[in-house]
This record gives C-alpha cells, structure tokens and sequence, in this order.
C-alpha cells in the first residue's frame, strides 16, 4: 500500500488478442494454488463498438475490453483487442521466484499447459505467447556467491538445462573436492 493507503499505481498491461478473460483466468489458476495474492479483479466490457481510425468494429458493445487480475499481489490488466493481434517478443518476460523444486515444477506445468513452449534456461512461453522465466531463487544465490569458480559452473550447468533442476544447480557448485558450496 502507498501512503495514502491505495495500491501501487504501476499496473502491468498485457495485449491479448480476443482472449483476454480466458487469460487472465488461467494465470490466476496457475498461481493460485502458490501465491495467496491472486485473484480475478474486475470484468470491464466495452460500452460501444470500438473502431480505431477505420471501419473495422475492433470490440463491440459488451465485448470484454479489459480484464483486471492480481498474481502474487502484483496488478495486471488483459486489454482485448482481436482485431489487432499484437505478439510479444523476448525483450520482455514475467519472472516467477521460486523457492523448492515442487514450486519450479508447478510453475513450469501450470504456464505451459495447453499450448505453451519450452524454452531454454527456465525460459517459457505460454499459449497466449508471453514469456516467463521459472526461477529458483538458489539460483540466484549461487551465482551471486564469492566463489566465482563454482558460480561459472553452475552459470554453464543453467545454461544446458530446459527447466531448472535445483537439485542439478547444488551438484554444479560442489568444489572440486565434493563438497557443497557454502
């Protein structure tokens, strides 16, 4: 909350193209089970037909315009618009912390159900084309450490995998003699 006691007002909007309901819903589901902050906010439904700088109807009246959700506490808006299908790119992903394998698992099959894409380096995308990355925060740990040999190894061990193995990044820092890096 801000001071004056309303939520943050930096709200990410994502372009969907005739399916922003269906979207919105099923990133509330992925989540739901392992962030207690998520929910489905509010259905706006377009008031007129919109047509933008032409004839072609993009919406029409009652059409779903924006969907308003919530993931993590984090503030979402689906914006409709199938007239103009707008793709998104790798220089922008969502990125998912997790802390125990059973979370990178749920995460990583919950966002590429039904159509979504495996990537590389606990890159995805789902079937409505964003990218996200399924992060354990080990991860991060690891690399961040003072011994730099081990955070190369386990920079290249990362590198090699689909979906991050914690398990396989922890048997990338062991020291030459075998032993965890602390």
């Amino acid at each position: 909350m801000t001071e004056s006691g309303s939520r943050s007002q930096l709200v990410t909007c994502l372009w969907t193209s005739g399916q922003a309901e269906e979207a919105a819903r099923f990133y509330v589901d992925a989540f739901a089970a392992y962030r207690p902050d998520t929910h489905l906010d509010e259905v706006q439904r377009s008031a007129i037909d919109v047509v933008p700088g032409g004839d072609q109807v993009h919406l029409r009246a009652g059409d779903v315009l924006t969907v308003s959700f919530t993931l993590d506490g984090q503030r979402f808006v689906a914006l409709n618009d199938p007239a103009r299908p707008v793709p998104y790119t790798d220089a922008v992903s969502l990125q998912v912390l997790c802390g125990n394998q059973e979370e990178v698992d749920h995460f990583w099959s919950a966002l590429t159900a039904g159509g979504g894409t495996e990537v590389a380096c606990g890159w995805l995308q789902d079937r409505y084309g964003m990218r996200w990355q399924v992060v354990p925060t080990v991860l991060l740990e690891l690399l961040a450490g003072e011994d730099r040999d081990a955070a190369a190894r386990v920079q290249r061990a990362m590198m090699g995998m689909v979906r991050l193995s914690i398990e396989g990044l922890m048997d990338a820092a062991q020291d030459a003699f075998g032993a965890e890096e602390q």
